[in-house]
């Protein structure tokens, strides 16, 4: 049996002492420190008993004192300072993570890459590193490629609690989504090869191709992201497509599959320009689907500008004149079908300055004799008597400007334009609605923006097609849970994740009872407004 016994010692305080008898002798197994006032006595009998628990699994048969301590107090050189942990920024993120539904082991793992990428994004291996570092989180590299199938199948169940999320917190109802792409591209110069079996058929084709990406990456090969998000900007679904697709053939398969999914009738899709062309727009009257999609100008009949800017701006050339008419709207009827467009006095400014700068380069080149890159209005002269335009060949270069383009552009000066069927099936949408609902295609934009910069989505650096899946399934679910704080809380996600960590955990180590002791630091009255905007 294990006792606890206490005695005086020389200087007059008491000693708390763990001992055993054995043989009529008494064995002193471990001393804890003297005490000279009665509470001090009692919190050291109280560690000390605990210490007999731990140690030897001995019970008390009676409870040894009715009256506990208010304070533990141990002598400080019996304490270890074991360091800091953000454990409150895992806790609150974890929470969040629940709107996965997801459990058991592979998804466990997947919602701890998840939490990771938010606060600290790294490689898949560096951040197996800072999750055992930061948290205690231990997961295997090996675990994580032998559950990456389950990971990747994920991805539809996923969605559907995103969905259901939107739903229920920003009154999702299917009614209109926004539609636009970004490329991602890899720190590599080789592109995948198409797969084929033995009789020629195509097997699967390689992700990673060249192609015009978003940012100048020369011969890296890239992947391209169709994404879908709600008007608040929350993203509800994506697609992955070969580098070598073009936008415009992004477009059709994500909203049908989208569509199908969720068994939705009627949809309205919001997209920038690169979507339009006649076969999309054929295609989504014959699943009656709704659009707005923005439209190029340039490539506009001669009529037809000249229709639009006498409608919209006709005689008014100066500014006192223009400013009057700032917002004007109107409507025309093209190939592509109803085109809205509409004039800003903003972007007539931006439009003309943009437009002389080109004019004063394209001149300087003329007096210099000399072309250019991307010089929008310089052109060869072309031969009166041919109508061909001179050669480099045994002739001096001959350039001018090109006043046909300068017309053109002068025609169109601040104005943009919007196909869309909705006036079809809803006449009492005014042009206001239609040119409101484009211009919340920024929330695209800005989700492809946090996705890159605060999540670092790119550059990637996986090669397999499942381990590129997994990589893009984790920056969505990011995303999503960045996206949810961002619009709960008017914040921004880098704001949020320093609130986050600035509640530290300090853990320190009791010697005497090996019990690790944490102490929480206060939460700021920031932070708790923060943690009551989250529903938490």
């Amino acid at each position: 049996m294990f006792h606890v016994r206490t005695t005086k010692t020389a200087s007059g305080a008491t000693a708390v002492q763990v001992v055993r008898y054995r043989y009529r002798k008494m064995l002193v197994l471990k001393h804890f420190g003297s005490a000279h006032s009665e509470e001090e006595i009692l919190s050291l009998r109280q560690i000390a008993l605990q210490w007999i628990e731990q140690e030897t699994h001995q019970q008390r048969l009676l409870p040894e004192d009715t009256k506990k301590p208010s304070l533990s107090l141990v002598s400080i050189d019996k304490l270890r300072n074991l360091g800091f942990r953000s454990m409150f920024a895992y806790e609150t993120l974890t929470r969040l993570l629940q709107i996965f539904n997801l459990s058991g082991l592979e998804y466990q793992l997947l919602l701890d890459l998840v939490l990771i990428r938010i606060i600290q994004p790294a490689s898949k291996l560096e951040s197996f590193t800072l999750l055992a570092e930061l948290f205690d989180i231990h997961h295997e590299r090996t675990e994580y490629y032998r559950l990456l199938p389950a990971i990747v199948r994920a991805k539809e169940s996923i969605e559907k609690d995103v969905v259901d999320l939107a739903s229920k917190h920003f009154s999702f109802d299917f009614s209109m989504v926004f539609y636009d792409v970004t490329t991602l591209y890899y720190e590599s110069f080789t592109e995948d090869e198409d797969t084929f079996d033995t009789e020629g058929n195509m097997i699967e084709k390689g992700l990673r191709k060249g192609g015009l990406g978003k940012e100048i990456k020369i011969g890296q090969p890239i992947i391209v992201i169709g994404l879908m998000v709600t008007k608040e900007g929350f993203p509800i679904s994506y697609e992955i497509y070969e580098g070598n697709t073009f936008e415009g053939d992004t477009f059709l398969p994500s909203i049908l599959s989208f569509k199908s999914k969720h068994t939705i009738k009627t949809l309205t899709i919001v997209a920038d320009a690169a979507m339009i062309s006649f076969d999309n727009i054929e295609k989504l009257k014959e699943h009656l689907l709704s659009y707005i999609v923005g439209g190029r100008m340039a490539n506009l009949k001669q009529e037809e500008m000249k229709q639009v800017h006498k409608e919209l701006i006709g005689q008014n050339k100066t500014v006192e004149e223009l400013q009057i008419i700032d917002g004007k709207s109107t409507r025309i009827q093209t190939e592509r079908g109803l085109l809205l467009c509409d004039f800003s006095m903003k972007r007539y400014l931006k439009d003309k300055r943009e437009m002389e700068k080109q004019i004063i380069r394209a001149e300087n080149l003329i007096a210099k004799n000399t072309d250019g890159k991307r010089t929008k209005f310089l052109m060869l002269k072309q031969d009166k008597k041919t109508s061909k335009k001179r050669k480099k060949k045994g002739e001096e270069k001959a350039y001018t400007l090109n006043a046909k383009l300068i017309e053109k552009t002068k025609l169109l000066l601040g104005i943009k334009g919007y196909y869309t069927n909705l006036f079809e099936k809803d006449e009492k949408l005014t042009n206001q609605d239609i040119i409101s609902h484009y211009h919340s295609l920024w929330h695209v934009e800005k989700a492809f923006r946090l996705a890159k910069s605060d999540l670092q989505m790119r550059p990637v650096y996986h090669f397999k097609r499942h381990t590129i899946e997994a990589h893009i399934l984790i920056c969505f679910m990011a995303l999503a849970v960045c996206k949810f704080m961002e619009l709960k809380t008017k914040r921004s996600t880098k704001v949020i994740i320093k609130l986050l960590k600035q509640v530290t955990d300090a853990r320190i180590l009791n010697t005497l009872t090996n019990e690790e002791i944490i102490l929480r630091s206060e939460l700021s009255t920031e932070t708790q407004d923060l943690v009551k905007k989250l529903s938490l």
